[in-house]
């Protein structure tokens, strides 16, 4: 009787389990999955936003990705800021979070604050910022210039190579703190008696950190990678309000080349551009995947 009771009070807990998940599930379904099934029936058509019909052969888009050298461009240059501007701002991230950890040191509220205040900065505004600062006339050259580094202003962003440096500063400035957080949270998970018993042991702070503190702190590496790698790959605002992918769509990014064909010269060719968005859905699966494969250390 009592065994019947207690499976009882499991059947109920599990229903009203399932009745509380039900509607965040069928959310997730209506705001996620079922956008992805509808891109990637897009992305097998084309025609105007009006008037889509089946492409022929079916796969019309995805072979004009192929030959399409602007975006195999974008492809490139997304790359680029990917693998330069991805392990700069994680190394200095881990190195800051290392350093405001320090029990010791003072004023690290403030330090703290002042690292992660570039994340609340909106989008829009800190590409605006960039572009302003890095202009023939703005106040980067005038620095320059006035220290006798430059002998006249310099176009950044009318050269290909210094536009997408100053992109990739701009993305190391405004992520940098963001992922600082994290770090600083898994630093703050480790307990300090580990570093007491290292330092006792005769080990160098460098030692320890790369003994101690980055085996510690894997999974949050791992997830912040993951982070950084999807938001890279859908790199859009940098694109569009600092250099508008040019000069000569030289810093043009995926995302911004879907919005182009999207919305941006009035071809609404929604077809071609759910094709490039899928694209970009595999590659942030894929590359996540080998990230959690790689990061995955257990025995």
């Amino acid at each position: 009787m009592g065994n019947n009771k207690k499976s009882g009070l499991l059947a109920k807990q599990e229903r009203a389990g399932w009745i509380f998940l039900a509607p965040a599930t069928l959310l997730i379904c209506i705001m996620s999955f079922w956008p992805i099934i509808q891109a990637v029936i897009t992305s097998l058509q084309t025609g105007s936003s009006t008037k889509m019909t089946w492409a022929e052969p079916i796969i019309f888009n995805y072979t004009r990705m192929l030959k399409d050298m602007l975006f195999q461009r974008s492809v490139v240059n997304t790359f680029v800021y990917l693998l330069i501007q991805v392990p700069i701002m994680l190394i200095l991230a881990i190195l800051l979070a290392q350093l405001l950890n320090n029990k010791d040191l003072k004023f690290k509220g403030f330090f703290r604050t002042c690292v992660f205040l570039p994340c609340a900065t909106s989008l829009v505004s800190y590409a605006l910022i960039f572009k302003s600062l890095f202009a023939t006339e703005g106040l980067i050259n005038t620095v320059l210039v006035n220290l006798g580094i430059l002998e006249t202003n310099y176009n950044f962003l009318g050269n290909p190579i210094s536009a997408k440096i100053v992109i990739i500063i701009a993305l190391v400035w405004r992520w940098t703190g963001y992922n600082m957080v994290f770090f600083l949270a898994g630093l703050q998970g480790i307990e300090y008696s580990v570093y007491e018993a290292a330092k006792i042991d005769g080990a160098s702070g460098w030692r320890t950190f790369w003994s101690i503190t980055v085996p510690l702190l894997r999974p949050t590496i791992v997830m912040t990678m993951i982070m950084s790698i999807n938001g890279t790959l859908q790199l859009f605002d940098e694109s569009v309000n600092l250099t508008n992918g040019g000069p000569a769509n030289s810093t043009i990014t995926m995302s911004h080349y879907i919005y182009n064909n999207s919305f941006g010269t009035g071809v609404a060719n929604f077809g071609y551009a759910s094709a490039m968005a899928f694209f970009i859905f595999i590659l942030v699966a894929v590359l996540s995947m080998i990230n959690m494969k790689v990061g995955d250390k257990r025995d």
